[in-house]
């Protein structure tokens, strides 16, 4: 596996899946800018390191145990590809959707950039956010 696709699972690892806010200084470049991501609040924003701190706690909030697993990478330059599963459970509000105690699951595809010093500069995600809308609004069998 190459540097930055260790680096990339290392990000996933630490700062999605364990949410360990430190690390933002270490992943993420100056600016990081999410140019498309629908359904994310912070969608067409460009973010300093504290507004993604802030992004990641509120983001972790409505399933703290959410745990990001990475299906494939493919690196082409100064950018990375990825799809991944994602696995959480619903502790938290989400607009318009209270806390339900229920397992969830997505996937999604990102394509993130790098800088010179191998931090992230942003990215583009396609998610299943309505998959996940439909498991905490359909009734439970």
């Amino acid at each position: 596996m190459s540097h930055r696709k260790d680096r990339l699972a290392a990000f996933l690892r630490r700062i999605w899946s364990e949410g360990e806010v430190a690390a933002v200084e270490e992943f993420i470049a100056d600016r990081y800018t999410i140019h498309n991501d629908p359904g994310d609040p912070w969608h067409g924003q460009t973010l300093t390191r504290d507004g993604f701190a802030d992004r990641l706690v509120t983001s972790r909030d409505a399933a703290p145990d959410q745990v990001f697993t990475v299906v494939d990478m493919i690196e082409e330059g100064d950018r990375i590809a990825l799809t991944w599963t994602w696995t959480g459970t619903h502790l938290g509000d989400l607009p318009g959707l209270p806390a339900t105690g229920r397992r969830i699951e997505m996937t999604g595809a990102t394509v993130y950039g790098f800088d010179a010093e191998d931090r992230l500069t942003g990215h583009w995600q396609i998610a299943d956010r309505l998959g996940i809308y439909r498991q905490l609004t359909t009734p439970a069998s």
